[in-house]
């Protein structure tokens, strides 16, 4: 029997990392080892992580497998698009669809630290005159 071939992408968006396998399959995706509509709670989530697959027009043609950690769910679906966009080129599939519609740009904003004497990262405490 031949080997399955798995190609891996890594994403990351705010506090959350997505370690993504893919390979050929049925169009089956899961996200630590539950199915992706059991996982993920909104279905508006779900349709932007399978994304980069609805582009490439090869939604039936791989399985995926994802582990994400830390964040929330949000953070945790934009990362998983993000290393599904990668395990793809890794994959051989066309870069250029990708990359026009932003897929392999890692979105970096991340929340700004609390600083001392404020109350928040920009919040001021209340000016008090008297």
């Amino acid at each position: 029997m031949a080997k399955k071939e798995t190609f891996y992408g890594t994403g990351r968006r705010k506090s959350s990392i997505a370690r993504v396998y893919i390979t050929a399959g049925k169009g089956k995706i899961t996200i630590n080892d539950r199915a992706v509509d059991e996982y993920m709670p909104y279905a508006t989530l779900v349709m932007n992580l399978k994304q980069p697959l609805t582009i490439l027009g090869v939604e039936g043609k791989y399985d995926v497998k994802a582990y994400a950690k830390g964040g929330g769910f949000t953070g945790q679906a934009e990362a998983v698009r993000l290393g599904i966009a990668r395990a793809l080129l890794e994959a051989g599939e066309e870069r250029k669809p990708l990359k026009v519609a932003g897929m392999l740009t890692r979105n970096s904003r991340a929340k700004e630290r609390k600083k001392y004497g404020l109350k928040a990262a920009r919040r001021a405490p209340q000016f008090s005159k008297r």
